[in-house]
C-alpha cells in the first residue's frame, strides 16, 4: 500500500496504548505522521516508535483535523470527551473503551463480522470490543453454521492488566509483600488479589451484574448477528499479569458434532487449536505475546448431546485489545482508504 495515513493514538502511555504503538511498527502499518496523546498528567512522557522516542502530548490541546484516523485507547471518560471532536474534524476513530453508543460505533472483529463496514459511512466510528468478546467471537464465528447456539455461558478469568497499569503494579506489590512476610494492605483493589481470585471485576449494579459483563453480552450478540442470543457472563479477576482464560459452555439447537467442531476450529483464522490428547492451552504458557486465540479441551456435555464446552486463552492486551484495533484499521484502509482520505 503506497498511501499512508496520519494517525493519533490516545492513551499512548497505557499498557494497551503502548502495545498498539508497538504493533503499528511490527505490522508495518502505513503510518505517515504518528501523534501520541494522553491526558494532561501523562503528557510529556515518550514512547518508542521505529527506533526513536516520540513525545506524548496533551489530547486536550490536539487538533484532530491533522489526522485521518484515531485510536482511543484511554478510559471511557476520555473517549466521551474527545470522540465527538475527532468525528467533527473528519477523523475516523476506533474506540477500545466501549464508551460510545453501539448503534453509532458498532463492534468489529475482522475474523467475525468484516461485512459490518459495508453499512457504514466515513468518517467511520468503530468499537474494538472487550478482550473477552474478541476471543469469544474468534472462536464462535467459524462455528455459527455448524453449532446454532441458543445459550452461551462464559466464566472469564481476567488478568489484572484489564484494569490498566495500576492493576499490574498492585499485583506486583501485593505479591512482593506476601513473599517477604510483610503485612498486606490492599490499595487499588478492595481486597487481596495476590494468590487469590476476585469474583467480580468491577462494581455491581442493582441486579448484581458489573458493566463489563453487560458489555460482553451485548458485544457478543452484535458480533455474531444474534440479537436474541441468551448470554450468561461472569467476569472474575485472577492473579495473572497478562492473559485471560475463559471457560465457555453453549447449548445448541441440535446435537453437536464434536469432530466437526474440532475440524472447523483447526481451520479458523486467528485461532490456534490445541488438539493433542491431554494437552490444553494456558494464558501464560501459550497465549501471552501471541497474535492467536488459543482453544482446547473441546468436549460435549456430560449428559446433554446439544452442549459444547471448551477452554480459551488469549493475550488480553495484545490480541484482545491492541491487535484487534490495528487489524480493524487494516481492514478499514484496505477497502475504504479513498473514503478515509477524502
Amino acid at each position: 500500500m503506497s498511501q499512508s495515513l496520519d494517525i493519533a493514538v490516545i492513551g499512548a502511555t497505557g499498557t494497551v496504548g503502548e502495545t498498539l504503538v508497538q504493533l503499528l511498527d511490527e505490522r508495518e502499518f502505513p503510518v505517515g505522521n504518528l501523534h501520541l496523546l494522553a491526558s494532561g498528567e501523562s503528557a510529556g512522557a515518550s514512547v518508542p516508535f521505529k527506533g526513536r522516542n516520540l513525545r506524548v502530548r496533551d489530547v486536550a490541546e490536539f487538533d484532530f483535523s491533522q489526522v485521518k484516523l484515531a485510536f482511543f485507547a484511554a478510559g471511557e471518560s476520555v473517549t466521551r470527551s474527545f470522540a465527538a471532536r475527532a468525528s467533527a474534524a473528519g477523523c475516523s476513530l476506533i474506540d477500545l473503551s466501549g464508551a460510545l453508543d453501539p448503534m453509532q460505533a458498532p463492534s468489529l472483529v475482522p475474523e467475525a463480522n468484516p461485512e459490518l463496514l459495508q453499512r457504514l459511512d466515513a468518517p467511520y466510528q468503530l468499537t474494538s470490543p472487550s478482550a473477552s468478546a474478541v476471543a469469544l467471537a474468534c472462536v464462535l464465528a467459524p462455528l455459527r453454521d455448524l453449532v446454532r447456539p441458543r445459550r452461551v455461558s462464559v466464566l472469564a478469568s481476567l488478568a489484572v492488566s484489564s484494569r490498566g497499569r495500576e492493576g499490574v503494579n498492585e499485583l506486583a506489590r501485593q505479591t512482593a509483600e506476601l513473599l517477604n512476610a510483610r503485612p498486606l494492605e490492599p490499595r487499588f483493589f478492595d481486597r487481596q488479589i495476590a494468590f487469590n481470585i476476585l469474583a467480580q471485576a468491577g462494581v455491581p449494579d442493582a441486579e448484581g451484574h458489573i458493566a463489563l459483563e453487560r458489555r460482553l453480552a451485548g458485544e457478543l450478540r452484535q458480533l455474531l448477528a444474534e440479537p436474541d442470543l441468551r448470554v450468561a457472563a461472569t467476569c472474575a479477576l485472577a492473579p495473572v499479569f497478562f492473559g485471560d482464560s475463559l471457560a465457555l459452555s453453549l447449548v445448541s439447537e441440535r446435537e453437536v458434532d464434536i469432530d466437526a467442531v474440532r475440524q472447523r476450529l483447526a481451520q479458523a483464522p486467528g485461532v490456534e487449536f490445541v488438539e493433542e490428547e491431554g494437552d490444553y492451552p494456558t494464558a501464560v504458557g501459550d497465549a501471552v505475546g501471541q497474535d492467536a486465540v488459543y482453544v482446547g479441551r473441546v468436549r460435549g456435555g456430560l449428559d446433554d448431546p446439544c452442549e459444547l464446552n471448551l477452554w480459551i486463552a488469549s493475550d488480553n492486551a495484545r490480541k484482545g485489545a491492541a491487535l484487534n484495533a490495528v487489524q480493524s484499521a487494516e481492514l478499514l484502509i484496505k477497502h475504504y482508504l479513498s473514503k478515509i482520505l477524502t
